[in-house]
Order: C-alpha cells, then sequence, then structure tokens
C-alpha cells in the first residue's frame, strides 16, 4: 500500500472506472494532491464484469456530448497509458420489431442528426449485410451507428488510474474510508484503514462518492442522500463459434436483449422487465468480484427469445452464465454533482449499466465543476440535486429498481409513467380529484393530475408516438381554459420560504429581478450564474417587509433551494420549505372573475387585484392567499391554502362551478396551453447554459439594480448581441406531433433542435421551442428564412415568431 499523505486537495472514494476517471480528469487540471481510497481492488465492484458497450447517442445533447468525449477519450489512453483498453469502433445495430419502436428509432435518428452523431436509417435487408446471422423475418427496420464500440471495461479503468498516477495522484487499494470528521456544512477529512489494520486521516477540501453500489451507504456517511439500488444483471457467454468474424454491438430492445462480438464468442445480454433487486440488507464488506447465484428460470426467457433471433446460439453451448450487481437510480439516469446539503461533498455513482460509455464524460465535466466551481454546461439531467430526498427510502428504491433496469430497453414513450412506487407524496386534493377521474403521473413522488377521463373511458395511458388516447381530453381541457373556466392542482409546485431582515437585500443578491416592491407584489425572476444563465426560474411573492414566498418548479425544489443556501452568505434570512404546508388550486380562464365572485367578497377587479399582485381572502368558510398570475396565458389566480382548509375550498369551488363552466384539468393542459404562450419551460427551454438575454427573458432583469450574480454577464451580452435566439415554431401540417430534440431546418440546414414540443389545440398544430443561431443578424432577418422541422424523418414546414403565437399583447392575462 502506498505510503497515505495527512492532507489532500480531494478524496475520493471508490475505485471503479467512474473513481479512476474522476482522479484522471482532476490531474489533468493540475490538481497534484488527489487521493483515491479503494476498499477492495480497483475495479473489483462493479467495473470487472461490465459489457464495455461504448455508444455514442445519448437522450439529450449534453449526455451525447459526454458519450462522445468517452469515445475520443478512450482512443487515446492507451498511447497516453501504454495500457490497452481495447477500444475499438465496430458500429452498432438497433432494430426494431414493432412500428411503434421504428418510429422511436426514427425520432432518436433526427435527434442524432442534430447532435452531429452519425446515423443511417437501414431497412431488413441492410440490416442483414451488416449482421448475417440475424434472423430477420419480423424486423421492421433499425439504425446503424458506425462510430460506436466496444471496449475493455477493466483496462480502462486501469488506463485512467495509471494516468492519474503519473501526475501524482495516490492510489490506495485494499484502504477503506471508514468516517468522516465534519464542521457545518464542510467535510474536514477522511478516517481510513487498511487490510493490514494500519489506520490514518487525511484531512481534505473536497470528497467525491465514486461508491457505485455502496454509494448510497457512503452518502449517509457524507451527510448526503444517493438515492440507488442495486439490482442482478445477467448475460451469458457461447461456446467459441467457428468463423465468426468482428460484428456490430446488436441491440433487440424488443425482446430485452443486447449482443456483442468478442474474440470469436457472443456475449448475450438482457434487461428484463421486472429485475432483480438485491442487497437489501446491505452488500457483505466482503464483496471483491464476486457474482451472484445462477437464476436460469429467470433468464430463460430471454434466451429462448435470443435463440429464435440468432439460431446460431443453438448450436454452440453455454461456456459462462454471468450474475452480477450494477446499481440502478429511480430515473435511470446517474447521480452527478454538488450533493445538496454539503458544499464541498461531489457524487459520480449510480450509472445504470452504461458506466463505461459514461464514465469519461462523466468525469470530465465533474472535474470541470469543480475546478470552476459552475457546471461547464446543463447537467440537469444528471445533476444529484434533481432527487427528492424521499426518493433515498429503502423501500422506495427496493420497489422502483424492479422497474428501472427493464425501462433501459423498454418503448420509451412520450408520457411514460413510472408503475412501481407510487402513491407517497398526494396533495390534499388527491382523493378529490381521483373521483372525478383524475389519471395521475408522478413527479418527484407527487402523484399529480395529468388528465382527467371521460365517463366510462379507461383511467390509463394508452401509449404511443401518434395521439395516445387522452388527446381529446385534452383538447377541452384546453378549450376549456380558453373560453371559459378551468381548474387544476398546482400543489406540488415548490414553495420556499425567505424571511428575515436581509430577505431583500439577499434576494436581490440571487435574483435578476427587482425584489425592492411593496408587500402583495409577485415578481418574475431568474437566478442567474456569473455567465448569465439561467439557474432557476421562480416567480418570488413579497408576503411582508421581511418575508417572501420563491414558487418554484416541482422538478427543482431541492436544487432551487440548495442554490438559495449556497448563496446566502452572511444574509440574515431563514429559507424554509413549506410546499407540503399549502395546497394550490389554480382557477384560470375568462370566467375566473366572476366564478372567485361568486365564493368570496374580496373583490378581484384589475383596481383593487391586478395582474402581478397577491390578496388574502376569504373563500367559502374558510381563507387563502390569491395570487393573480399564470402560466396558461389567461385571466387567472394561483389559490393558497393552507392544508387543513384545503378540501372545504375544493369542493366550495367544484360546487360553484357548475354555474360557471368550470372543468377540472390536469398538467398535460398546462403543458399544452403554456406553449401557445411560448413560456419557457425550466430543464427544457431554459438551462444554466441559455443566457437569459438569448431566453427573450431581458425583460425579467433589471440590470440598472446594484450588484446581483450575473449582472456583468447581461451588461457584455447587451453590448455584444444575440448569438441566438429561441423562436417559436407551428407546424403547418397538424397531424405530426412534436416532443422535444427534433432538428431545425433553415433554409434547408440542420441549425439546431427543439428544446420542448407539445400540441397547440387552440392554435390547431404541434409547436415547439428552440434556439437558432443569429449572430449579426436582425429579428426581421432570423424571421424570413425558411422553416422546417424533421419529425421521425419527415421534414415538415413551421411557421415562426419570436413573440407569443398566442395573445402576443398579454391581453388576456390582465383582462
Amino acid at each position: 500500500m502506498p505510503h497515505l499523505p495527512t492532507h489532500a486537495r480531494a478524496v475520493i472514494i471508490g475505485g471503479g472506472v467512474i473513481g479512476c476517471s474522476v482522479a484522471y480528469h482532476l490531474t489533468k487540471l493540475g490538481w497534484k494532491d488527489v487521493v483515491l481510497l479503494e476498499r477492495k481492488q480497483l475495479t473489483s465492484g462493479t467495473t470487472w464484469h461490465a459489457a464495455g458497450l461504448i455508444a455514442q447517442l445519448r437522450a439529450t445533447a449534453n449526455m451525447t456530448k459526454l458519450a462522445k468525449y468517452s469515445q475520443e477519450l478512450y482512443g487515446a489512453l492507451e498511447a497516453e497509458t501504454g495500457v490497452a483498453t481495447g477500444f475499438k469502433r465496430v458500429g452498432s445495430i438497433t432494430v426494431a420489431l414493432t412500428g411503434e419502436r421504428m418510429e422511436e428509432l426514427a425520432r432518436s435518428a433526427g435527434m442524432a442528426r442534430a447532435f452531429g452523431v452519425e446515423i443511417e436509417e437501414i431497412g431488413p435487408d441492410d440490416i442483414g449485410r451488416r449482421y448475417a446471422h440475424l434472423n430477420r423475418e419480423d424486423v421492421v427496420g433499425g439504425v446503424y451507428l458506425p462510430k460506436d464500440g466496444q471496449g475493455d471495461p477493466g483496462n480502462i479503468a486501469l488506463a485512467l488510474a495509471k494516468g492519474a498516477r503519473q501526475r501524482g495522484a495516490v492510489i490506495a487499494e485494499r484502504t477503506k474510508a471508514t468516517g468522516v470528521t465534519r464542521t457545518g456544512r464542510r467535510i474536514t477529512g477522511v478516517d481510513w484503514q487498511a487490510e493490514d489494520s494500519s489506520q490514518g486521516h487525511i484531512a481534505c477540501e473536497h470528497v467525491i462518492n465514486c461508491a457505485g453500489m455502496w454509494g448510497r451507504e457512503v452518502g449517509a456517511m457524507l451527510g448526503t442522500d444517493v438515492p440507488l439500488h442495486a439490482c442482478e444483471h445477467f448475460y451469458i457467454v457461447s461456446e467459441p463459434i467457428a468463423g465468426l468474424s468482428e460484428l456490430p454491438v446488436l441491440r433487440v430492445p424488443d425482446e430485452c436483449a443486447y449482443y456483442k462480438e468478442d474474440a470469436g464468442k457472443i456475449l448475450l445480454g438482457a434487461f428484463e422487465p421486472v429485475s432483480k433487486p438485491w442487497g437489501m440488507q446491505g452488500i457483505p464488506d466482503s464483496f471483491e468480484f464476486d457474482q451472484l447465484p445462477e437464476d436460469f428460470d429467470h433468464f430463460e426467457p430471454i434466451l429462448e427469445q435470443a435463440v429464435n433471433r440468432l439460431p446460431m446460439l443453438a448450436e454452440a453451448g453455454i461456456h459462462t452464465f454471468f450474475n452480477g450487481p450494477e446499481s440502478f437510480t429511480p430515473d435511470d439516469a446517474y447521480h452527478l454533482g454538488l450533493c445538496p446539503g454539503m458544499d464541498n461533498v461531489w457524487v459520480a455513482a449510480g450509472f445504470n449499466s452504461v458506466g463505461i460509455q459514461s464514465a469519461g464524460g462523466a468525469g470530465m465535466a465533474l472535474a470541470d465543476w469543480m475546478g470552476s466551481g459552475e457546471k461547464p454546461f446543463d447537467l440537469g439531467d444528471v445533476d444529484i440535486a434533481r432527487m427528492a430526498p424521499v426518493q433515498n427510502n429503502r423501500h422506495y428504491l427496493f420497489e422502483r429498481s424492479k422497474e428501472t433496469l427493464g425501462l433501459l430497453y423498454a418503448d420509451h414513450f412520450p408520457f411514460r409513467q413510472k408503475a412501481t412506487a407510487r402513491g407517497i407524496r398526494r396533495t390534499p386534493f388527491h382523493a378529490h380529484l381521483a373521483a372525478e377521474g383524475a389519471v395521475f403521473g408522478e413527479l418527484a413522488g407527487w402523484e399529480r393530475a395529468n388528465w382527467f377521463a371521460r365517463d366510462g373511458q379507461a383511467r390509463d395511458y394508452e401509449y404511443s408516438w401518434k395521439r395516445q388516447n387522452f388527446f381529446d381530453n385534452v383538447a377541452d381541457e384546453v378549450a376549456a381554459v380558453r373560453s371559459s373556466v378551468g381548474m387544476y392542482d398546482m400543489t406540488s409546485f415548490g414553495k420556499l420560504r425567505v424571511e428575515g431582515p436581509d430577505a431583500e437585500a439577499f434576494l436581490n443578491h440571487v435574483c435578476g429581478n427587482d425584489m425592492s416592491v411593496p408587500a402583495g407584489r409577485i415578481v418574475y425572476t431568474q437566478f442567474l450564474n456569473a455567465r448569465g444563465g439561467i439557474e432557476a426560474d421562480v416567480t418570488v411573492t413579497r408576503l411582508s417587509e421581511t418575508a417572501y414566498l420563491v414558487v418554484t418548479p416541482a422538478a427543482s425544489r431541492l436544487a432551487d433551494e440548495t442554490w438559495l443556501r449556497r448563496h446566502q452568505g452572511e444574509n440574515r434570512a431563514t429559507i424554509t420549505d413549506m410546499t407540503a404546508a399549502e395546497g394550490v388550486l389554480a382557477v384560470m380562464g375568462p370566467n375566473a372573475r366572476t366564478l372567485l365572485q361568486s365564493v368570496s367578497p374580496n373583490d378581484f377587479s384589475n383596481a383593487i387585484n391586478p395582474f402581478g399582485t397577491a390578496q388574502e381572502i376569504e373563500i367559502g368558510l374558510g381563507l387563502a392567499r390569491a395570487h393573480r398570475v399564470s402560466y396558461v396565458g389567461e385571466l387567472g389566480w394561483e389559490l393558497y391554502v393552507s392544508s387543513d382548509m384545503a378540501a372545504h375550498v375544493f369542493e366550495t369551488l367544484r360546487a360553484a362551478g357548475a354555474d360557471h363552466g368550470l372543468k377540472l384539468c390536469g398538467m398535460h393542459m398546462m403543458d399544452c396551453a403554456r406553449i401557445e404562450k411560448a413560456f419557457r419551460h425550466f430543464g427544457h427551454d431554459i438551462t444554466c447554459e441559455d443566457h437569459v438575454l438569448e431566453a427573450g427573458l431581458g425583460f425579467a432583469v433589471k440590470s440598472a439594480k446594484p450588484a446581483f450574480i450575473g449582472r456583468d454577464a447581461v451588461l457584455r451580452k447587451k453590448e455584444a448581441g444575440l448569438d441566438r435566439r429561441l423562436l417559436q415554431f407551428r407546424l403547418t401540417d397538424p397531424e405530426p406531433l412534436l416532443y422535444h430534440n427534433e432538428p431545425i431546418l433553415r433554409d434547408g440546414k440542420i441549425v439546431g433542435y427543439l428544446s420542448s414540443g407539445a400540441y397547440g389545440h387552440h392554435l390547431g398544430g404541434a409547436i415547439g421551442l428552440g434556439y437558432v443561431p443569429c449572430a449579426g443578424e436582425s429579428a426581421a432577418e432570423v424571421k424570413a428564412s425558411r422553416y422546417e422541422i424533421d419529425v421521425a424523418g419527415q421534414r415538415v414546414p413551421a411557421e415562426v415568431s419570436l413573440r407569443p403565437m398566442y395573445d402576443p399583447g398579454n391581453d388576456r392575462m390582465r383582462a
């Protein structure tokens, strides 16, 4: 064991491919005093038995960027370190056995083109030419990615470790992190003990949890939540097959299977629909290069289909039946970044069977983030701050992990809901909504009414890439909000109370807009980073001289609270999560005022309650706070009601609504209505790498006020001009549907992709938002071009606008 220092800038816990990559990239940035502690031997947890598939295309542009970086890195590591990584670009083929799967692949091909990934859509004959062993009788088509590859997982990790050592990192095997010392929100040191019984303490500035399937337990030791659970993952390796030459990686997701040729053998792996969680009582301390017991009965259905798909497997014996654990997260995205609750604890864990192809990019991104103090680009898909605390519950993780492994190869339909670990967080209106036909979705553990079934209609999703079974229901809900009045539950949105003598100064430092407003005013604003990018998109209501309510999207509540806490400084203010304390009903539409006036003695006129103000009201026999704002572009109010009176207020409005055309609505309606109004969706249309001015939100930034985070970047952008603009698109053909990531073509050339998409039921076509380069161009020049959107390979003409296509003058909201 190497001599361990008593101080390090960074201590990495875990010596799999992820920990080795983080060490490699930190030392590449010039961090000399980096220590990696591995409890047993490098790669001995999950890395050693990974299949080693290395794909380029991921679900988003930045995840694809990281995967492409991994490929390029692995191709160059051998020359740098002398360790052979086994990396070779053999290409990959994914085949579809159904029309729905083929549409998914066609849409992914369009996405790949937008992301700069080489891809080819191929038919059964083309597939046969590239993979002659495949039974193609029910193959519809597929896609071919020539630059995908495979590698040797263990040697990739060892090459990264050697590269880190060459630049000064200390890597200690058979040395376990046993405890930490902590001061406030910082870990100040890590205790270690080696197998030879030697022990010590390393004072440190940063700790990185790369402990893989031990990540949750290590996270708890470090004072953080890291929700993940190990599952059994199965594959077999055939006996050598005579004449078998190098083949592309083959994926048949409709049969939950992947195939890899390796040294004249075939490796067949599975992502079965119902998986087997493992390690519920903890992972044995002795675990090292261990295998789990065989379960042939569990794997047999996959093998039967595989023998039909690759008939040569029927003649080849099984050389190895392998079962090894891998860790999975609640949403099938890995965990990366600075952990909420702590200021120097980082994580890179839970890689959901894509650790090898992700490790290089994830290590690079995390090291960059640690070095600069800011995310290098949008990492919202994997930022650990996306996880709600309840998602770290052991039983929740056990139940959810049964599903998440299989979801890797399931049809990735739009709006697909998780089926496991449901019903945890329910709003005060849940039972009322369920009684009236609500079909619920889940977000951050919250059950949310997404749409309402009609009498006699099944209360289930019937998934498709075309119009799903709720399409007409949502059209009716949008029509109600546009022409009458609709009501929907917004309780799940985050509510953070910021209170104290310095609350105004603190929020003025964090927010781009001006918080020095009278009590009762509502301010729409963003939290900006130093580059002018958008870290949060919120409304802030001043409740009193010393108290504000920050309302955040449900998915980013913890991230937004974490951002506030990290930038609080010496300001005297408390931050309290009030999300569950109040139920919220949004009452929206031209009849909203008359409905509210029928159940409340308060005055809802423009004179007393203009747009952007809040007032305390009586409603029925109870009390509420009425916020006059709208995310659907209509006259309306969000009613904040303490949880004890929430049911009464719902019943009061529902009863009175019969005389005003009130219709219950869901989250799908809200998304369709907001995109018609070109309201931005945080995490899609606006992220930390989207400049607030280029996002078209300059009206919400008051650069004349004293210094705030991002002010200099706003002023620089005003001076330099915009490099791109966020545009709204409407397909002229009313039939195709948009979701997001569809390529944008300007005068026949791909210039970007849609950041979000939904159907504009009022506008009569699918609507998308997306950024288009515009350096040196006027708005008129940008609009003058011919635009098309690539929908599953079909170019569909689109109208374009810089102003909202629906009610551009905001007359309806301010009526």
